[in-house]
């Protein structure tokens, strides 16, 4: 696993797949194994290594870690059962009883945030702007960082975000969910989950009386001293419910935050500079890799025959997902030259070149989460095929907070038909980059004030119910009407 974190997946995938071969039955190594083969899009044998790792995961088996199930297998269910195999394996600590700790203050409902990730990273660059608007008339505010490495600039910025800034990361869970306690901290909002530097078994420990799941894991936590999630209406439909420890609190437009401040780079990179052809439609995919499974790149390449002169502009993740996906282009009857390969660069110059794609390709089981927001923020319409898992749902959900539901499609022959035909019909695309064009600043996507305001009505309803001895349920909130910055 070290080589996976210190971006070496190539080595990570021998040394798991040596690891296996010596011993199949070590705890999560078929998983970790799985993941290696997705960072670099070595996909031998994968389609029966993710069936072997469904049939293991509803054994009860250790056999993968729960958030990288969400980027394989699109079942809430089988993410709950993945999640709590880990749970009681990883996290030993029980939480005291909630009765003693109600708590109650006259002025203001105390907010913990806990992350790993308050520096940058995707989850701070979509909640930042969230985070400087909370009323702090009505609401205290503690940051508690486990962040690794050093202070960066989003660090900076957010510290001016919150009453108090803590830096944690040295301390113990125990620790940390003691210092929560006497701070008095009303709320422990976990922005972490599963995903890298997780720390759940701070709140195993009873951080605050309610204890919140949110953002950072697109999935349930599985635990049982985690009360709420935070959701919407299309990423977990009543029906869903079942497949959740949480009670789910349903925002009444799309759950996901972006902050409007985000900057876009004035300079739009030339085609050339960017290594993509004079002229040619441009389909791209900005997801990391590990997103990619062959059903569908099969998808795409099937696109890209239909679509003469088009390229497919993709993420290099890593050194090797080029030469691999190349070889499986060319496999696959496509030229492996179509498929461009985009550098990581600045988030304003990045935000820029998407002025230079004509339509974002989405995946599926997991979407696009933050990337594709990143894509409607820079005027680039994005087309996805919604799921049934939490994952495979957040694209349709920013889509349609964005006034475009006609870019969400419920199956495989749909999406290609429509890639096709936008990519053959300038005139149908135009429309839709216009109307995209005018919602940008009038719905509620993109509208960081009018979502502040709804997520603290959450917080006061969840906040309300534990004031009158009441235990979580889940919660619908109503619409509201659109305000501006």
């Amino acid at each position: 696993m070290a080589e996976l974190k210190l971006k070496d997946p190539n080595r990570a995938l021998a040394s798991f797949e040596q690891a296996l071969a010596l011993n199949p039955d070590l705890d999560y190594v078929e998983g970790m194994l799985c993941q290696a083969r997705q960072e670099v899009c070595a996909w031998s044998g994968l389609d029966a290594q993710i069936a072997r790792i469904r049939q293991a995961i509803v054994a009860g088996n250790r056999v993968a870690e729960p958030f990288f199930v969400l980027s394989i297998l699109d079942s809430n269910g089988l993410s709950r059962k993945a999640a709590e195999t880990f749970l009681a394996d990883k996290i030993k600590s029980q939480s005291p009883p909630l009765a003693a700790m109600r708590q109650f203050h006259k002025d203001r409902i105390h907010i913990g945030y806990f992350s790993s990730t308050f520096r940058g990273h995707a989850m701070a660059y979509v909640m930042t702007g969230v985070l400087e608007r909370h009323d702090r008339t009505r609401f205290e505010m503690s940051a508690f960082s486990f962040a690794p490495g050093p202070v960066d600039a989003v660090t900076k910025r957010l510290t001016l975000a919150f009453d108090r800034f803590l830096h944690v990361r040295d301390q113990s869970d125990q620790q940390i969910a003691q210092l929560s306690r006497s701070l008095g901290v009303d709320i422990a909002i976990d922005l972490s989950g599963f995903t890298d530097d997780y720390r759940i078994a701070i709140f195993g420990h009873r951080a605050a009386p309610i204890q919140v799941n949110y953002l950072g894991y697109p999935g349930t936590t599985a635990a049982p001293f985690v009360d709420y999630l935070i959701a919407d209406r299309i990423i977990v439909p009543e029906a869903e419910s079942v497949h959740f420890s949480e009670r789910i609190v349903r925002l009444p437009n799309s759950y996901f935050p972006y902050d409007r401040t985000r900057e876009i780079s004035d300079e739009t990179p030339s085609r050339e500079s960017l290594s993509l052809p004079a002229s040619g439609f441009v389909f791209c995919c900005f997801n990391n890799c590990y997103k990619i499974l062959p059903e569908g790149f099969d998808s795409w390449m099937r696109i890209l025959r239909q679509s003469p002169g088009s390229v497919l502009w993709l993420l290099r993740d890593n050194e090797f997902v080029a030469r691999n996906l190349q070889r499986e282009a060319q496999a696959r009857g496509v030229d492996p030259n179509r498929l461009v390969f985009a550098e990581r660069m600045s988030n304003a110059q990045h935000l820029a070149r998407h002025r230079r794609a004509d339509l974002f390709l989405d995946t599926l089981p997991c979407n696009a989460h933050t990337t594709a927001c990143d894509a409607l923020w820079a005027g680039l319409p994005v087309l996805t095929r919604i799921g049934d898992a939490f994952a495979g749902r957040v694209a349709a959900s920013v889509l349609t907070a964005v006034g475009l539901p006609e870019m969400i499609v419920r199956s495989q022959a749909e999406y290609e038909a429509m890639a096709v035909d936008l990519a053959m019909n300038p005139n149908k695309l135009a429309a839709i980059k216009a109307k995209l064009a005018n919602n940008r600043l009038t719905t509620p996507l993109f509208d960081t004030h009018g979502f502040t305001r709804d997520l603290e009505r959450a917080f006061e309803a969840i906040y309300e119910r534990h004031r009158l001895g009441l235990p979580p349920e889940s919660i619908d909130l109503a619409p509201r009407g659109l305000r501006s910055v």
